[in-house]
């Protein structure tokens, strides 16, 4: 890992906070003055344990990639403060060349490579020349860490959206970073080859013991391979905690349909479904079954074919509920039904 950091260096007035996470931020703001004021970023709390793969995830517009920014130093909150290892993160005003030491941010444009140089050269070109039989030997461990020395002797401009991906990782990790920040990372990589991708970055967390934070709007990707997530919305942290206890037990609806795309149903409409409730509840789309009867309350309003499961658009005239079919069997619409709910998750409990 690089020679840890501290912003004494830029802020001389500042001392370090013991007892706090790797990556602190206490009441944090971004507010963007323009025609329009557009807080970004809105008093928000947060801390980001080291060697882990933390996501930040949030529907479009939701201030992830400001947060990110802002935990770079690209910029400088409006309040609050945001730490590493106890220090001030230095900002724009502190620094000439923004961007914390121990820090390497991969953005979604590719904007740092030299798309007419070779995929060696990109990497390479990250370390001095004072060694080169280490330079050399650096650079063919991260190719192989990423999987493209294949690749070496290709123009960037040439690669794949995926193959590119996997050149800025490289060129960001060859210098040891302590922390990696991604920026939608795998938003121009194809479906088929995200899952190597991940698992590739979750391989180089457990060897080396980097800490990554990852932006993305996408809950297949985060819940696959995060270890904890932050969740936005219009600029504020709604719930964080591990991917299993958030898709299970949300704190809030945004997030129970952000993740699970589940079921939201107010207290009058789950007692339709003879749940009696006094608060918002939701349902994942798993825990609802149906069986064929003649004359059930409830029908098939919908179906959609999702690859290896269908997903069912059923209810009434008061509530409509979505599901998954798997197995999947032939079910017409206007089938009359019955519904079975196995489990559901009450909001303010």
């Amino acid at each position: 890992m690089a020679t840890q950091s501290n912003s004494c260096q830029y802020i001389f007035s500042d001392v370090q906070k013991q007892d706090v996470p790797l990556i602190y931020g206490e009441d944090v703001s971004c507010i963007f003055e323009g025609n329009l004021t557009v807080t970004a970023v809105n008093h928000v709390d947060f801390g980001i344990e080291e060697g882990k793969i933390t996501a930040i995830i949030g529907e479009s517009g939701s201030g992830k990639s400001t947060l990110l920014k802002l935990i770079y130093g690209l910029l400088e909150p409006n309040s609050g403060e945001i730490r590493y290892r106890g220090w001030l993160v230095p900002t724009r005003k502190d620094k000439l060349i923004p961007g914390h030491d121990a820090m390497k941010l991969v953005s979604q444009g590719f904007d740092d490579l030299n798309l007419y140089a070779k995929v060696w050269d990109n990497v390479a070109s990250q370390l001095s020349n004072t060694n080169l039989a280490l330079k050399a030997s650096r650079t063919q461990e991260v190719l192989e860490q990423l999987r493209i020395d294949h690749l070496a002797q290709k123009r960037v401009a040439d690669l794949s959206g995926g193959e590119k991906q996997r050149v800025a990782i490289s060129r960001a990790l060859i210098n040891d970073p302590e922390v990696l920040l991604m920026d939608e990372p795998f938003n121009q990589v194809d479906a088929a080859f995200r899952d190597e991708l991940q698992q590739d970055i979750q391989q180089i967390v457990q060897k080396t013991g980097l800490t990554v934070i990852l932006v993305s709007h996408d809950p297949a990707e985060v819940l696959a391979m995060a270890d904890y997530l932050i969740v936005m919305k219009a600029g504020e942290i709604t719930d964080q905690g591990k991917p299993h206890a958030l898709y299970v037990e949300p704190n809030s609806p945004y997030t129970a349909r952000l993740l699970a795309k589940s079921n939201i149903l107010s207290p009058q409409q789950a007692a339709v479904l003879g749940i009696q409730v006094d608060s918002e509840i939701s349902i994942l789309q798993e825990n609802i079954r149906f069986e064929e009867q003649e004359h059930g309350a409830y029908w098939v309003k919908d179906f959609r074919f999702r690859g290896f499961y269908n997903e069912l658009i059923i209810g009434n005239d008061d509530i409509t509920l979505h599901t998954i079919q798997y197995p999947k069997t032939l079910v017409k619409k206007n089938t009359r039904i019955h519904i079975l709910v196995s489990s559901y998750h009450k909001f303010g409990t």
